[in-house]
């Protein structure tokens, strides 16, 4: 078992690289990364984490998709930001998620650390959907739950895997200051395009 958590940290730096600078590759990585924590997970009894690796397996699924054929005319997706109602409504999933799981986690199973599991665990969720859609702000989630993870990783002793998420953080920034720059250069030819036309 002790292979599992080296590999799977290597594809989930490799993932999450690849999404900072948008290439496609960045979802089929995904694949491989969560398929091998879903295992990682379960030995460690971190329930809520473990069950995220389905859903994130088929977010990645989705993702992939939606990054080649998510745009205007089924053309590649391009940066977005989040409005105001997408952001209520993601914050209230998310809260309703941590009540909810971390409950059940807390009365029915032997979960380590059931509300904290559960809290980066929907978070995550919703920072992954983001994150197929190409809203920008999935990276200022990501930077918010990264910082939790290093902690919990810490405490369940599983170093490489908080190394692995001290390092997300990182990459998060990035993302976060690259997908800006994407987003601002589409809208200036976005509008240099409108006025172009305007003048024609």
């Amino acid at each position: 078992m002790n292979w599992l958590e080296p590999v799977a940290v290597a594809t989930g730096i490799v993932s999450v690289y690849l999404s900072v600078k948008q290439k496609i590759w960045s979802w089929p990585t995904a694949l491989v990364n969560v398929a091998l924590y879903f295992v990682v997970f379960r030995e460690q009894k971190l329930y809520a984490d473990m069950g995220l690796q389905v859903i994130y397996f088929a977010l990645s699924l989705y993702g992939w998709y939606e990054w080649l054929y998510g745009g205007e005319n089924r053309t590649e997706l391009k940066v977005s930001r989040a409005t105001p109602g997408m952001a209520v409504t993601l914050a209230a999933i998310a809260v309703v998620g941590v009540a909810v799981l971390g409950t059940l986690f807390a009365r029915f199973t032997d979960a380590a650390l059931p509300y904290v599991d559960s809290a980066t665990a929907t978070t995550s969720l919703v920072a992954q959907w983001m994150m197929t859609r190409k809203v920008l702000e999935n990276w200022v989630v990501w930077i918010a739950v990264d910082v939790v993870y290093v902690g919990m990783f810490i405490y369940k002793h599983l170093y490489l895997t908080s190394g692995l998420y001290a390092g997300f953080l990182v990459l998060a920034v990035m993302g976060h200051v690259q997908w800006r720059r994407s987003y601002r250069a589409d809208r200036d030819t976005g509008r240099a395009a409108v006025g172009l036309a305007a003048t024609t």
